[in-house]
């Protein structure tokens, strides 16, 4: 099938995902000859909320190739480019989605990740859309677990404000979870679904860690990439 990753400058729909049997297929992983980091067209964000923080942030960062992603040097991924809201850590960045630190985070390397268009809940995604979040969060997860060193996570999405949804754009999260006895357990748990205390991410170090996640990503990609030449091979 062909990968999600066209230019994003193109004005068409993206293309309807191949199916077989009725059922959706999972996008195939990206190969870097075949992403275009074009410009951007913000026409095709349907921002619908002009005071949507992630369709600014979706707004204001380019996609760039996750297997060749740019360095924290870069200017296109400037965390101040969203000034005068707060400073944004990109590790992701596709046509179709965007990945950040969370500004408040549960545990050292909570990320969200949400499509670019806004869509309000889960099933305001398109097809395509729903498919390239289920390949991407695999991915982040494996990522975030490698550069944090933490084995167990929760994949969190949360749908409308009585399910504890704070910004109406969807988004998933990805919460590293280190051992219950360091947190405390009720306290830890108490924070998991938006009570309890958050603390503001520290941003010395968000730059370095948004760098190390991006640089995972790409290793996991690299290695799916990997593998996937194995399988074709035999």
């Amino acid at each position: 099938m062909a990968s999600s990753f066209n230019s994003p400058s193109s004005s068409t729909s993206p293309p309807a995902p191949s199916t077989s049997n009725n059922s959706i297929q999972i996008p195939p992983v990206p190969r870097p000859e075949s992403f275009d980091p074009g410009p951007r067209d913000s026409g095709t964000l349907n921002r619908d909320d002009n005071d949507c923080p992630f369709c600014h942030i979706a707004t204001v960062y380019p996609s760039y190739h996750p297997v060749s992603p740019p360095s924290s040097e870069a200017t296109i991924l400037h965390p101040e480019a969203t000034s005068p809201q707060p400073a944004t850590f990109v590790v992701l960045s596709t046509p179709l989605l965007i990945a950040f630190l969370d500004i408040m985070p549960l545990s050292f390397g909570h990320v969200l990740l949400c499509p670019r268009s806004h869509r309000s809940k889960l099933t305001d995604a398109t097809p395509t859309e729903a498919a390239e979040l289920g390949l991407y969060l695999r991915v982040l997860s494996a990522a975030v677990s490698r550069v944090t060193g933490v084995q167990d996570w929760n994949v969190v999405q949360n749908n409308g404000a009585a399910a504890a949804q704070v910004v109406p754009h969807m988004h998933f999260h990805v919460i590293p979870r280190p051992e219950l006895r360091d947190k405390g357990r009720e306290r830890f748990t108490s924070t998991m679904f938006g009570r309890g205390t958050r603390e503001d991410l520290d941003e010395e170090e968000a730059a370095g860690l948004a760098e190390r996640i991006r640089r995972g990503i790409a290793e996991v990609l690299r290695e799916d990439l990997e593998r996937d030449g194995k399988k074709a091979k035999l």
